[in-house]
């Protein structure tokens, strides 16, 4: 349940983030000034989506209310990964979408 709702989290991202970069550069952008501008779009709604989901995994993390030490380990591998999604989504994705991108241009 919890790699599933990582994985819904991690492809919004991404697909938010390279549609951004795709619309940049069918303006004109070249490539590198578009992934960073789409970067720059799309980070306040990559962390809001991120933070609203730690906050709601927050309590049964933190074991509180009747019956939520059972869900404890789950709540605190979705907030690892979501946490963890962020960062990568918003470094690593760019990365290898200019790379890949640049690659398959010049070929």
């Amino acid at each position: 349940m919890g790699l599933i709702m990582v994985i819904g989290i991690v492809a919004k991202n991404g697909i938010l983030l390279l549609d951004a970069d795709h619309k940049f550069v069918s303006a004109g952008l070249s490539a590198e000034e578009a992934i960073v501008q789409a970067g720059r779009r799309r980070f306040r709604p990559i962390v809001m989506t991120a933070l609203a989901a730690v906050a709601g995994m927050l309590p049964l993390a933190l074991a509180l209310g009747a019956g939520s030490q059972m869900l404890q380990p789950l709540a605190i591998a979705v907030i690892g990964g979501i946490l963890i999604s962020m960062v990568l989504s918003l470094i690593i994705t760019p990365a290898i979408q200019f790379y890949l991108g640049r690659r398959t241009v010049k070929d």
